[in-house]
């Protein structure tokens, strides 16, 4: 195997080289490994891939369709996307020159942040929130302005966005990024809350990157995109992975103002030049014939939440109810006298159960601790019998 030579083991990128893996990613490996535990880390559907979606991936393949696509994607999967959009949240997107399909959101967030970004601009990232936008704009040359948002129940006021505004410069700031409904609170932004805001950025020169990834996943009300209250502003993200449960295919889709995606879409032919045609064929299908398909599944994810959610708090964990997705965001109690890592790493190695710490997701996480719900209720309710016991021995 071999070894980096001495002569070249300083000329890498400085930006990457200190960085590690994602924290989300690092507890998973290394829970996944202690015998008997059960994992409630990942943000991964537990169901399979719709059969009908299946089939369209399968008939791609036979007919041959095995040449490069467009790079911004298939022209049918671009119009199935835009249509969806329109159908679910009343935003009105043109497939031609306002979309592009990614290789997972993933992808979406890097391209959609490389198309802003120079070198020291700021991007306000609430949190606790997806961390992965924290070192995309670090590596892009930008420079992520963290705000906790614990004190108002995980929501990002209008008044506080207006203060880190004008603390960081409103000549500075070039992104908001929101991810909603949150991961990992499960928090639901409503129609006012979003409209506060837009009454901040409004008159801003800046961009609000809204990734939607969870939109089919929330409970007790619909989710408002904020691409409808302000789409010349709104870069709006999207995918299959969690509303079809196609998190292995890889696709997502960005879409904004047509002069945004056309530097958007250098980038993203630069990266990957185009996405895989099964993927693209089958996310078609699930865009055109499978609306429903979530709706079977978002009514699992919240019996689940229902009964996890009364657990942890019966058991001690001050749990806010999630109105999305499918994780819960708890609090440790001080008592313990444990940071976040500590308590996830004694409950894996002692409790048998694993969960994420919530310093993974940024500043605003610590001292909590997230679990996905995405498992059997037979694994969670094993689980919350665990997570019992463990809080009993340490208060004993």
């Amino acid at each position: 195997m071999p070894k980096l030579d001495s002569s070249v083991k300083d000329v890498v990128n400085e930006t990457i080289a200190p960085m590690g893996i994602s924290q989300i990613r690092y507890f998973a490996q290394k829970f996944a490994k202690i015998p008997g535990i059960i994992k409630l880390t990942l943000g991964e559907p537990d169901f399979n891939v719709p059969e009908h979606v299946k089939e369209a991936a399968i008939k791609s393949i036979q007919d041959n369709k095995s040449h490069y696509s467009e790079q911004r994607g298939i022209i049918g999967l671009r119009k199935a996307v835009s249509s969806y959009l329109n159908k679910q949240y009343d935003v009105d997107y043109d497939p031609e020159s306002e979309v592009i399909v990614t290789i997972g959101a993933t992808e979406a967030v890097f391209i959609s942040l490389a198309a802003i970004i120079n070198p020291g601009d700021k991007v306000i990232i609430p949190t606790p929130t997806f961390a992965l936008y924290i070192p995309i704009v670090q590596v892009l040359g930008g420079t992520p302005v963290q705000v906790d948002t614990t004190p108002d129940n995980f929501q990002l006021t209008g008044k506080k966005l207006a203060e880190v505004i004008d603390r960081e410069g409103a000549d500075k700031v070039k992104a908001l990024i929101l991810n909603f409904p949150g991961n990992p609170t499960g928090f639901v932004y409503s129609k006012e809350q979003l409209e506060e805001l837009v009454d901040v950025v409004k008159d801003k020169s800046m961009f609000v990157i809204s990734d939607e990834i969870y939109a089919e996943l929330t409970y007790g009300r619909k989710h408002v995109s904020l691409a409808k209250l302000m789409p010349g502003k709104t870069i709006l993200i999207n995918g299959l992975s969690k509303s079809h449960a196609m998190t292995g295919y890889r696709i997502g889709y960005v879409v904004g103002p047509a002069a945004f995606i056309e530097n958007a879409g250098k980038m993203h032919a630069y990266t990957v030049t185009a996405p895989s045609n099964p993927a693209q064929y089958a996310a078609q299908e699930a865009l055109e014939n499978g609306i429903d398909d979530p709706i079977e599944m978002r009514k699992i994810y919240q019996e689940r939440r229902d009964y996890i959610v009364g657990q942890l708090n019966d058991i001690g964990y001050k749990t806010i109810l999630p109105e999305g997705a499918f994780y819960t965001f708890s609090k440790i109690p001080e008592k313990f006298g444990m940071t976040e890592v500590e308590f996830a790493e004694k409950l894996a190695e002692e409790g048998k159960v694993g969960v994420t710490p919530g310093s993974a997701f940024g500043k605003g996480g610590e001292g909590h601790f997230r679990m996905s719900y995405a498992s059997s209720m037979e694994d969670i309710q094993e689980a919350m019998k665990r997570l019992r016991a463990f809080t009993e021995s340490l208060e004993n």
